[in-house]
């Protein structure tokens, strides 16, 4: 125990009776007052003012009675009235002094009490007594006999009021408590002048109202000068930006008492939880989170608060850095400003960082320079001369044909090729193809960085006017065999694409094929007719289209290896052309006629026809984006595109494999505003990268289901591209489970698993397979909604070492635990691998979120399952659950049950809820000793904590030990009355328990005690 000695001088008292010796009193140690309270009793002084700005760490200690302060007499209770004697005297300063003396060392078989007064506890666990006394040398008293003694002892007694009476509690150690036996460092005899010892002695936990103290002598000479009676406490401390309260020390000297802190104003949590250990010294230990000032606020005053930036600066996150000046052209005009406002004309883009500069859009390229060649074009240009302070400049060239007799220029068909590409040029050249002869166009080449988007006028551009001049034709398509004999031809061709003029004229070119020397004739028409062949010769034919500005290309060589035999091959061809273009004429009448009916009643779907049909009319089937040979088609087609200004992002929640994911709200024209997920994709992605991000939207989009995730759409046309959906206020149902374990009816489970079931069959009727269905890709929202997602496919899964993977033979990751055995073993993925998933998602939501197949490696599970293992119930799992996990762990996949079959099944037990109170009774190992991890073997567990440990009960560790539950025969015997009085309060967690220590009852029956 903590204890100290002081001595000082003191000045002597005499005693009124025993054996007048004299007995010597303290005076000096009061010398130092300067203030002294008024009334009756021990009055403490003021305490000093706690340290509420500061990060010291300060011992307080609060004093809850102390004599030396007494104005008058303190009157405390002695036994028997010859025993201590309270005597008063004054110090040099002419203050009184309040003392209880005893010397009656003459007579043998002394037993002499003195109690305090009743002293309020104040809610305090423990408490420390200060005692002033001198005690008497024996060897200087003369002529006592042996009883002589210099120690006294030191006792307690709690009452819950101040009840105490002359002759109750009995004056005996038993009710009082016995503290210590106080012995003197120093005493004195008669030669000598006295020394007072100080002693300090602890004692607790207390518990009651309040306490006594009791002093007992057993035959010394001494004086008792002074009781003090205080606590220790920590102060209020501010440390790593957060305040933690004055808290008060534990209940033993060793206890560590948890102190809840909270942020200073205008600070943030950086890690939680905020606390601090106040140990039995009144000292502060081992803090733990911390806070950090918010964007706008930097640290002051010696880290203990959070002052507001000033104007003129700002600091744009949370963190420990000071406020910045303003980077260039903006200013912050107010405090507390966690970004600067660009000045007028100054912009920064949505991917700039708050401490960058503002800047401008640049101004025009310079220079154009334009080269025409008949109907082709090359653009070339120079950099602006203002670049806008930016170094992200792109250049856009904008072709407009124009009509000089209307005096109109439009925007340029689609036809007309502009190589490398039109937007987003890096290069300052272009070349332009396809234009029409002798028509004027216009060309604007736009400069624009990356904050033209954000200025309200149009990019500066340079504009160019050119005139093409007159083109050759382009190139006669394929030449068609009409009619031959043994010496004659008669051929056919379609006019060239683009004539680019009046044709006026075809040039025919024919030879024998292997001869050089060719022969021509000319047509005005179309067709012509070849004359004086040789019979049983291949020719080879060209034709070329000529206009006023010359021939065009010939077409492509046509060997015509026999006349005759060539016209019979050909027949068959001409016939199929012929069918095929008839066929593409009713098609298009037919989407003609549809995109009407479209525009007329605007009932139609979203979706083109192609994907609404698909076997059967009507049925709507899932299709792949990956058979797209554009996947941002798919996108386009199934994704909704959202404006940027739309999306709020709030703060981030979690990371992805392609970026963060973040909480925000979505606020759609005409709309209410909705919290919704938002998935970032992060910077430097490549295509790939981004094509694979956007394939889930692509997915998602397709689906629309209350137990699907639902899509509100995409942002791909700003940085940064993301996907957003509903947002699922209670996460992951694994992770949910876990932290919500035993607090679920069985009903509300199944509720959950319905849903999930519901949400699956709804995707096994669309053809989807989703190749990894786990409780970690079932989002919960608020109402306990259970829905599916992660629509990433199975070729996007990673090692994670939460969720290990194993490579098959056929390349690619797959999570071993919830797959089927032919998908690990042969990649066979079908909806009935799914339902092998939903099994053990089913085990997962019974068990709340334990892992399957706990602590086995991938290989083990692979063999055990090959083996006929099944994972066994967990612990109050209906009978009718398991069996119907059962079923879906069924090794031949076809036998397994449909999606639709689940869910009707479950529907079935919702309604008879009687069937759900059947619970399967596990035996320890009988049937699947390598799977049965759901009965503990107790022999292994060295204490009742370890037990806990093992069945996640640990949060109940104190309850037990200290209700005296510490062995494992105590534990057996406990019922629900018990567990209800050690502070078990919730259902799930008795029942859990109680499920536990009827297996402990099994494995330690030998052991037990027999009642009679």
């Amino acid at each position: 125990m903590p204890h100290s000695t002081h001595s000082t001088r003191v000045l002597p008292v005499y005693s009124s009776r025993g054996l007048g010796l004299l007995i010597q009193t303290a005076a000096a140690i009061y010398r130092h007052q300067e203030v002294r309270p008024k009334g009756r009793g021990a009055h403490p002084p003021p305490p000093p003012p706690p340290e509420t700005a500061s990060s010291c760490l300060i011992l307080l200690l609060q004093t809850l009675m102390d004599t030396k302060w007494a104005t008058t007499e303190l009157a405390w209770t002695a036994h028997p009235e010859t025993g201590w004697e309270e005597v008063s005297g004054y110090d040099d300063a002419m203050n009184p002094i309040r003392t209880y003396q005893v010397c009656n060392v003459r007579e043998l078989n002394q037993n002499n009490w003195l109690r305090s007064d009743f002293v309020p506890r104040k809610d305090v666990l423990r408490v420390y007594v200060e005692m002033k006394f001198t005690v008497r040398d024996c060897n200087s008293i003369p002529n006592i006999p042996g009883s002589c003694k210099e120690t006294f002892n030191l006792f307690y007694y709690e009452a819950d009021s101040d009840s105490a009476t002359a002759t109750s509690p009995f004056w005996m150690e038993n009710p009082y408590v016995k503290v210590d036996t106080i012995a003197p460092d120093e005493s004195f005899s008669m030669l000598e002048s006295g020394r007072v010892n100080t002693k300090i002695r602890s004692f607790g936990p207390l518990s009651k109202a309040g306490f006594y103290l009791a002093f007992q002598d057993l035959g010394a000479c001494m004086s008792l000068i002074s009781v003090r009676v205080f606590y220790k406490k920590c102060s209020t401390s501010i440390a790593n930006f957060a305040v933690f309260p004055e808290t008060a020390t534990g209940a033993e000297a060793t206890s560590l008492v948890i102190a809840p802190g909270s942020c200073v104003p205008n600070a943030v949590e950086v890690s939680v939880p905020l606390k601090l250990y106040c140990n039995g010294d009144g000292e502060w230990m081992v803090p733990v989170g911390s806070c950090t000032c918010m964007a706008g606020f930097e640290p002051a005053i010696k880290d203990t608060q959070c002052q507001a930036c000033s104007p003129g600066k700002f600091k744009s996150k949370q963190g420990e850095e000071a406020c910045s000046l303003c980077p260039p052209k903006s200013r912050a005009t107010s405090t507390a400003s966690s970004m600067c406002q660009c000045w007028n004309g100054y912009y920064r883009a949505d991917s700039d960082s708050p401490d960058t500069p503002c800047t401008t859009i640049p101004s025009p390229p310079r220079s154009v320079i334009s080269n025409v060649n008949e109907t082709s074009l090359v653009l070339e240009w120079s950099e602006p001369k203002d670049l806008g302070g930016r170094d992200d400049l792109l250049y856009n060239v904008i072709c407009k044909k124009c009509l000089p007799e209307r005096g109109t220029c439009t925007r340029c068909d689609d036809n007309v090729d502009i190589s490398p590409r039109h937007l987003g040029l890096i290069e300052r050249r272009v070349a332009v193809r396809n234009l029409q002869a002798h028509t004027q166009y216009s060309f604007e080449i736009q400069a624009v960085n990356g904050v033209s988007n954000k200025s309200p006028y149009s990019p500066q551009y340079a504009a160019v006017n050119i005139t093409t001049n007159q083109a050759a034709p382009s190139a006669v398509p394929t030449v068609h065999l009409m009619a031959a004999s043994a010496s004659t031809m008669s051929l056919s061709w379609l006019p060239p694409e683009k004539p680019n003029g009046i044709i006026l004229d075809y040039e025919i070119k024919y030879h024998e094929k292997g001869e050089a020397i060719a022969h021509t004739m000319t047509a005005q028409r179309s067709s012509a007719r070849i004359e004086g062949l040789k019979a049983g010769t291949a020719y080879v034919v060209q034709v070329r289209a000529r206009t006023v500005a010359g021939y065009g290309r010939y077409s492509s060589p046509t060997d015509f290896t026999d006349p005759e035999k060539s016209l019979q091959e050909q027949l068959p061809l001409i016939v199929g052309s012929a069918t095929a273009g008839l066929v593409f004429i009713i098609a298009v009448v037919v989407i003609a006629i549809v995109c009407l009916r479209k525009q007329r009643n605007g009932s139609e779907s979203e979706y083109t026809e192609k994907l609404q049909q698909y076997i059967t009319p009507g049925t709507k089937v899932y299709i792949d984006p990956f058979t797209y040979e554009d996947p941002n088609e798919a996108v386009r087609e199934f994704a909704k595109e959202i404006d940027i200004s739309c999306v709020k992002i709030e703060e981030v929640i979690g990371a992805g494999e392609f970026g963060e994911v973040c909480r925000g709200r979505l606020k759609l024209p005409g709309r209410r505003e909705i919290i919704v997920a938002i998935k970032t994709l992060k910077v430097g992605y490549t295509e790939r990268q981004r094509r694979d991000f956007l394939s889930e939207a692509s997915i998602m989009g397709q689906f629309d289901h209350p137990n699907i995730i639902r899509l509100e759409g995409v942002v791909t046309k700003s940085r940064p591209v993301m996907i957003v959906t509903e947002f699922m206020e209670n996460g992951a149902l694994d992770s949910f489970l876990r932290l919500n374990d035993g607090q679920f009816t069985v009903i509300q489970l199944v509720g959950m698993l319905r849903g999930i079931a519901a949400g699956m069959k709804y995707l096994s009727d669309m053809n989807y397979v989703h190749r990894d269905l786990a409780a970690r890709n079932i989002l919960v929202n608020s109402n306990l909604v259970c829905k599916v997602s992660d629509f990433g496919l199975s070729r996007f899964l990673e090692d994670d070492p939460s969720d290990p993977t194993y490579t098959s033979s056929l390349g690619g990751k797959i999570p071993i635990r919830w797959t089927a055995p032919e998908a690990i073993a042969y990649r066979k993925f079908t909806s009935a691998s799914d339902v092998w998933s939903y099994g053990i998602v089913m085990w997962e939501v019974m068990s709340y979120g334990e892992r399957p197949y706990w602590d086995m490696s991938n290989q083990d599970v692979i063999n055990a399952v090959e083996q006929d293992y099944r994972l066994p119930p967990p612990m109050d799992c209906p009978t009718a659950l398991h069996q119907l996990m059962l079923d879906c762990w069924v090794k031949e996949r076809n036998l397994r049950p449909k999606f639709s079959q689940i869910v009707n099944t479950l529907d079935k037990l919702i309604r008879n809820a009687a069937s759900l109170k059947v619970v399967t009774n596990t035996q320890s190992g009988a049937s699947q000793p390598l799977l049965d991890r759901s009965v503990p073997d107790y022999s292994t567990f060295t204490t009742v904590g370890d037990w806990l440990d093992a069945i996640k009960m640990s949060r109940y560790r104190d309850n037990f030990l200290n209700a005296g539950f510490a062995s494992f025969d105590l534990v057996a015997q406990m019922t629900a009355e018990d567990l209800l009085r050690i502070g078990v309060t919730l259902a799930g967690h008795q029942k859990k328990i109680l499920g536990s220590i009827q297996d402990m009852r099994l494995q330690l029956n030998q052991t037990l005690p027999v009642q009679v």
